[in-house]
């Protein structure tokens, strides 16, 4: 992996995506290391450090750092949004390229020695072919102040490692001219010398993980190197992942636009206060208002849902939690980061959001009152997956003759017995209605103990040195000890 991964897996949890920006930097990093992260990303923005020229404020970095204890990796994304410094004015989003590439310099460079050392990786943005979103320039534009951020960096702390802007996950898929895979060539080809790390996001179909990364690695080798890869972002589902949740949002979302903001019906025009509803808006109404009648698999992401079918998505998310993480180092990743860890504030909701759909409950914890104490079912299963893959080494995907759709994994770890981790592929939404299946495998131990991704213990049986127990689409972890 090189010097700038150091040895050893570790598993993260990011701080949703605008730490301090909206409300007091509270704590966190304790709750987050309770789940046992050893990694941890925090965004930072350009306007929270430096709101007026020479103005620096690292009050909300200071709280951040505080919480560390040390034991921590750390990996902060920067952001160049700022009121004053950048061709768009703005506090939050979309980032832009600085007016004065010296004056970023000097932020970047302040604020990495600010920090002591004690941030491992520093990112350049997040996702910048988002153009409109999440960067606002070209791919031109950000490799001239990526080159600039790798140069900061380096110039404060020579031991820090650079990441370049975070590919979404659908980029590895993408047809070779499609607007996301050439703005990734422009920074590949033209940015090599100035990142030390590829960030790619893994929401995509889980079975298609080590295809995606092997493409990314792919993209690399095109321009003649390959840099270490790691994954900034995951986490599922989410309605693009169902067809049937896709077809039915994107049929609101038409009819919304093609209506305009202020038309009639379909929960369109203005909402309880009097304020006109955007198309967006209206879209997310005409949802909620016909809820009962949208197909289950769209259901699940709403607010208020059925509890039936809340209760599933907390079940598919516990699954996929650990999928996506054998799937990732079993082809070579050492550093995965969980998509989030909370809501940005408390008590925030936002129903007529189509963000809030897709990507609202994520969440690990919220808040209790103002502090992070609840825990989502996902929290537990990301505890019990930690504490499994503690002092990892290494993870191999095993094939099974004859049962393809079985996905079986060896996991390595420093000092402790054997681990096993094995599922059946299935149907995510309707998979856990099919009945578990025979499995039987070698093993070096005189006994056995299985618990499942839910946290349910397994009946396991071990004779004549095989273990043998069933198994469904929920990931089972088969330890010694």
């Amino acid at each position: 992996m090189g010097d700038m991964v150091p040895p050893g897996v570790r598993l993260g949890i990011v701080r949703a995506i605008s730490y301090g920006l909206f409300g007091k930097p509270d704590e966190f990093v304790p709750q987050l290391r309770a789940l046992g992260a050893t990694l941890v990303r925090v965004y930072f923005y350009w306007s929270q450090i430096e709101p007026e020229p020479g103005q620096d404020r690292f009050d909300t970095v200071d709280a951040f750092l505080d919480q560390l204890d040390g034991s921590e990796e750390v990996w902060v994304t920067v952001c160049s949004s700022s009121r004053w410094a950048t061709q768009q004015a703005t506090e939050f989003l979309p980032p832009s390229p600085a007016k004065d590439q010296d004056a970023y310099y000097r932020f970047v460079h302040r604020l990495v020695r600010h920090c002591g050392g004690r941030v491992r990786f520093w990112q350049c943005d997040n996702e910048p072919s988002n153009v409109g979103l999440t960067w606002s320039g070209t791919a031109a534009d950000y490799v001239a102040q990526l080159r600039v951020m790798h140069r900061a960096v380096k110039d404060a702390d020579p031991d820090a490692a650079v990441v370049l802007g975070g590919a979404p996950y659908a980029l590895p898929a993408g047809a070779p001219d499609s607007p996301e895979r050439q703005f990734f060539d422009t920074l590949l080809r033209d940015g090599r010398d100035y990142f030390d790390l590829f960030d790619l996001h893994l929401y995509g179909p889980a079975d298609r993980i080590p295809a995606d990364i092997d493409t990314a690695r792919g993209m690399m080798r095109a321009f003649g190197y390959e840099k270490p890869l790691v994954v900034g972002e995951y986490n599922a589902p989410w309605p693009n992942l169902f067809h049937e949740a896709t077809a039915a949002l994107e049929q609101a979302m038409a009819a919304a636009f093609a209506a305009g903001a202020g038309g009639s019906g379909g929960g369109q025009g203005a909402d309880a206060a009097g304020a006109r509803r955007t198309p967006e808006q209206a879209a997310m109404a005409s949802l909620y208002e016909r809820m009962a009648s949208l197909p289950p698999q769209l259901q699940m992401f709403m607010r208020g849902c059925p509890p039936q079918l809340e209760d599933k998505r907390h079940r598919i998310n516990r699954r996929e939690l650990v999928m996506r993480n054998l799937l990732a180092l079993s082809a070579g990743v050492r550093r995965t980061v969980c998509w989030n860890l909370a809501p940005d504030i408390p008590g925030y909701e936002d129903p007529l959001s189509v963000m809030d759909l897709l990507f609202g409950k994520f969440a690990l914890l919220d808040y209790e009152g103002t502090e992070l104490r609840h825990r989502y079912p996902s929290a537990e299963t990301f505890a019990l997956l930690a504490d499994r893959l503690a002092g990892v080494d290494g993870v191999t995907r095993l094939q099974v003759p004859a049962r393809p759709d079985l996905m079986l994994f060896e996991v390595r770890r420093r000092g402790r017995g054997p681990l096993l981790v094995v599922w059946e592929q299935r149907d995510p939404f309707d998979g856990e209605d099919e009945p578990p299946v025979a499995f039987g495998w070698p093993w070096p131990a005189a006994r056995a103990a299985a618990v499942d991704a839910l946290g349910q213990a397994q009946p396991a049986e071990v004779l004549d040195g095989r273990v043998t127990l069933e198994v469904s689409l929920t990931p089972v972890f088969i330890a010694a000890d």
